[in-house]
């Protein structure tokens, strides 16, 4: 393999070794070619370019593997990047004549991707440097497009992301043709071919400025499409391009004093329409926002999962500063999504739905927020809280009033559920930083988590339970008052069987936090609540009203106590 370390092919040498060994031979030269190209200078190939270019262009045409036709396109694009590119068009129309061909043999094949590869790694490397020839080089691959299979049309959708990206606006012609082709090969059955597409039409997002302006609606139920019955790297791609797409839309980058940028409620409600109806439906024609998100066909999880990743993306492009300055509309969207539950056929979708948004949540705020951030972000979900708190509040009076429990209380679980989540998870990230969130009574965070204790929904009262154990874990000053506070509550509302079960998984879970507590309690906390135990299953059978919950709290109770 000595022999193959040359700056020109050694012919003589190839010929030599025996055919099978000759592909080998050929790779080996290419590994050693990017490499030397790679550190040269336009005086060191001078004299060698021209026989160079000959013997690169001359392997097209021998049926080159995947690892040798990468190699040989980066070489092939070295090459003129590094030394003179007289003889570029001539290699481009070399590589666009072995694409035209009408040879459909599986032989050929290898060769027609040698040269479609090649095409893209020199537009990518040369960009401008290729004149006016990408125009009839989009038209070839376009139109070969049509015929080609799988493994043809994920390489040419290749090539026009990289005729994209390298191009630039300089391209701005050959853009509405891309976008078309990109339209068709978004649905591709092939998931390698749909997740080629989505990446040229990210870079089509950066270039072409009508994108995210006259076609946003388009492309964005296009991607809700193509992310149904997606596989995780197509999902992913599809995501993080309508991640993109909505951030362009919303800060273009090539203001245009023609086309305002779209509002971010437009923005916002694109997405929540994928999320739960899986297309647009004419969002922005709705009545209002209540009626674009209630829909009535299920979607898959994979649309579910992909929009979740394009929240994500989307914020991420727009930055944390942009997300501290709109924390409360984003808070108050993102927990609207699971507000709905009626599309949901079954109590796991929703669930799933939760899943969702929970991500979206810890990834944003948990993520890209400072401190001070944090703090401000715990505030505004205390309010969403307090807000839903009201809600369950007026639902249950009418409810005492013969008018039926509505809606409003199964809705306002699954908001407290992700509040509350997202909630504890920040006061466990914070830590002792915590401590101004629950310094005043009046605008701290106990007293409305407290609050959904008394919650009708058995998920919202476990939620909060979870919630006060983390600020118990982050704040240990805190343990001791809270559980004073439960068990004291508790004695009030001994009469109410939400508040015999919420207040005693609270409880419960205070007393699991205590090992992750230096501090531990004081000893007579521990005989206090076994007390209480041993009462509530003591009396369970004087009430039937309240016979379940009492034997379920004070069994639960007294399984806490054994943590300690």
């Amino acid at each position: 393999m000595e022999l193959a370390h040359s700056l020109l092919l050694n012919e003589e040498a190839l010929k030599r070794i025996s055919e099978a060994k000759r592909p080998m031979f050929v790779f080996e030269w290419l590994r050693f070619l990017d490499k030397v190209l790679a550190a040269s200078q336009k005086s060191d190939i001078k004299g060698s370019q021209k026989r160079l270019v000959e013997q690169l262009t001359a392997q097209i045409t021998e049926s080159p593997g995947p690892p040798t036709r990468k190699l040989l396109a980066r070489c092939l694009a070295l090459i003129f990047s590094v030394g003179d590119t007289f003889d570029l068009f001539e290699t481009i129309n070399k590589c666009s004549d072995i694409i035209k061909s009408k040879d459909d043999s599986p032989s050929y094949l290898p060769s027609r991707l040698a040269a479609v590869a090649c095409l893209g790694a020199m537009y990518e490397k040369l960009g401008r440097m290729t004149g006016r020839s990408y125009e009839d080089t989009v038209q070839i691959l376009i139109k070969s497009l049509k015929n080609s299979e799988s493994q043809g049309r994920f390489e040419i959708m290749q090539t026009l992301e990289k005729l994209v990206f390298g191009l630039g606006s300089a391209g701005f012609t050959a853009h509405k043709d891309i976008y078309k082709a990109c339209r068709q090969a978004m649905t591709d059955r092939s998931m390698a071919v749909r997740q080629a597409a989505a990446k040229c039409m990210h870079e089509l997002v950066n270039e072409a400025p009508f994108m995210s302006t006259t076609e946003l609606e388009a492309v964005a139920s296009l991607c809700f499409r193509a992310l149904d019955g997606s596989n995780y790297d197509a999902r992913c791609t599809i995501a993080k391009l309508l991640g993109n797409l909505m951030a362009a839309a919303q800060a273009p980058k090539q203001p245009n004093a023609k086309v305002k940028p779209a509002r971010l409620e437009d923005v916002l409600m694109i997405l929540a329409s994928g999320f739960n109806k899986g297309t647009l439906g004419g969002f922005l024609k709705t009545s209002s926002a209540g009626e674009m998100i209630k829909g009535s066909n299920t979607i898959s999880r994979e649309i579910r999962v992909g929009i979740t990743h394009a929240y994500v993306e989307f914020i991420k492009c727009m930055g944390g500063l942009w997300l501290e300055r709109n924390i409360s509309v984003f808070l108050s969207h993102v927990l609207e999504l699971v507000a709905n539950t009626r599309p949901s056929p079954s109590h796991v979708d929703v669930v799933y739905a939760r899943k969702c948004v929970q991500f979206i949540m810890r990834s944003v705020i948990g993520g890209m927020l400072g401190e001070k951030a944090q703090i401000a972000a715990a505030k505004e979900i205390c309010q969403i809280i307090v807000k839903q708190m009201n809600t369950v509040g007026e639902a249950t009076v009418e409810a005492s009033e013969g008018k039926g429990l509505g809606s409003d209380l199964s809705v306002s679980q699954h908001v407290l559920v992700c509040a509350l989540h997202e909630l504890g998870c920040l006061v466990l990230r914070l830590g002792t930083s915590a401590s101004p969130l629950v310094a005043e009574p009046a605008t701290g965070i106990v007293e409305p988590v407290v609050s959904v204790l008394i919650h009708p929904c058995h998920a919202a009262r476990l939620s909060a339970s979870w919630c006060l154990a983390s600020i118990a874990v982050a704040l240990p000053s805190q343990l001791t008052p809270l559980l004073d506070r439960c068990v004291e509550r508790m004695d009030k509302l001994r009469s109410s069987p939400e508040a015999v079960a919420g207040y005693s998984s609270a409880l419960a879970a205070l007393l699991g936090g205590v090992y992750q507590c230096p501090l531990g309690i004081p000893h007579s906390k521990g005989k206090q609540i076994f007390s209480i135990a041993e009462e509530l299953l003591r009396t369970a059978s004087q009430n039937s009203r309240l016979s379940l919950q009492r034997t379920q709290s004070g069994w639960l109770l007294l399984g806490a106590l054994m943590t300690l």
